[in-house]
């Protein structure tokens, strides 16, 4: 790779190895981006497009020059306005058979429209790259359209899908992508991600603690409105532990149930930890050590069975079961040991 190249992302050292083994002409069309939220998997991909769309002599699959027509098309950072460069987040649904043919994207692009836009050259001459990040499909419908891309598809497109939660994604689909891991992030890592995003050394290194290995958590977790997600699991996990009445999980939706869980996983291992370490244990929820010190320690079978119960919940939670019977799950595994 040119020294005049970039690739301008944090951690995902595995990946980026992997893809700087790739030239334009080896590279599949289609790869799955798997691991943990939080850990880089869109930001990757926004910068691999970048890489296989810039126009620069000697550019690949893991540099860009930052300069070229294309490039500043990608100066927007998620805003991006590259016209061969398709980006959709979340739900995919079926979409109108009779609408009009358009370039569609963010909430209103559907999988007809993919197919649509798909079957039209590359703007610009080059290759044509699809990101659809944290995947899902509102149908089987809307999943076998895209299905039939992956099958048979366009000459110069590169498919690139990221999900947290690959077990939901009809094995069809996984079995036409090749799949990329990415690792949780070190401290380090995440702390650089916070400086980046204006954080201060102190409140980043703060974040680094609390992240557990993703960026997301970390900003969560520095988002001191009362509102805020780990703030309303937090206040679950509490009254549930203490073994009063415990309130709605609220928390437990599609969109935040992943995300949900880790926090609660990392409030039941510093709860367990204080049981058999402690107070010279160091916590992974150090801004919650009061409340945590406040709840009863439990016998180590309680502490083991209630864990493993968690453990159980992540699982089924990667699957299409209901977010609320995953919450409920979580409140029976909490309130048996309370």
């Amino acid at each position: 790779m040119s020294g005049d190249l970039t690739f301008d992302v944090i951690g995902a050292q595995g990946p980026r190895r992997f893809f700087q083994a790739l030239t334009r002409d080896t590279i599949a069309h289609a790869y799955l981006f798997t691991g943990p939220g939080g850990t880089g998997k869109k930001t990757f991909a926004r910068r691999l497009a970048q890489a296989l769309l810039c126009r620069a002599p000697g550019a690949g699959t893991a540099g860009y020059d930052g300069t070229c027509d294309s490039c500043r098309l990608f100066s927007a950072g998620e805003d991006t306005r590259n016209p061969d460069f398709i980006e959709h987040t979340g739900v995919m649904k079926i979409g109108d058979p009779d609408k009009p043919l358009g370039f569609y994207e963010g909430d209103d692009l559907t999988s007809r429209d993919l197919v649509r836009n798909l079957s039209l050259q590359s703007y610009l001459g080059g290759m044509r790259v699809l990101l659809l990040g944290d995947v899902s499909f509102a149908t089987p419908e809307s999943a076998n359209a895209l299905l039939k891309i992956l099958e048979e598809p366009p000459a110069g497109l590169v498919m690139l899908m990221t999900t947290s939660a690959p077990d939901r994604l009809l094995e069809t689909i996984r079995s036409r992508a090749i799949d990329v891991r990415f690792p949780s992030l070190a401290p380090a890592e995440i702390r650089e991600i916070l400086i980046r995003r204006g954080f201060d050394e102190e409140r980043a290194a703060l974040g680094a603690t609390l992240g557990g290995g993703s960026a997301t958590r970390a900003m969560a977790a520095l988002d001191e409105e009362e509102e805020s997600l780990r703030s309303q699991v937090a206040a679950w996990f509490f009254s549930a532990a203490a073994g009063g009445d415990a309130p709605e999980q609220s928390w437990a939706t599609r969109e935040t149930l992943a995300e949900g869980l880790e926090i609660v996983k990392t409030l039941a291992r510093d709860w367990v930890a204080l049981g058999v370490a402690g107070e010279g244990v160091r916590l992974s929820a150090p801004d919650y050590g009061t409340q945590l010190r406040d709840l009863a320690p439990m016998e180590s079978r309680a502490a083991v069975a209630m864990l493993a119960s968690l453990d159980e919940a992540q699982r089924i939670a990667r699957s299409n079961v209901p977010p609320s019977l995953v919450g409920e799950m979580v409140r029976m595994a909490i309130t048996r040991v309370a």
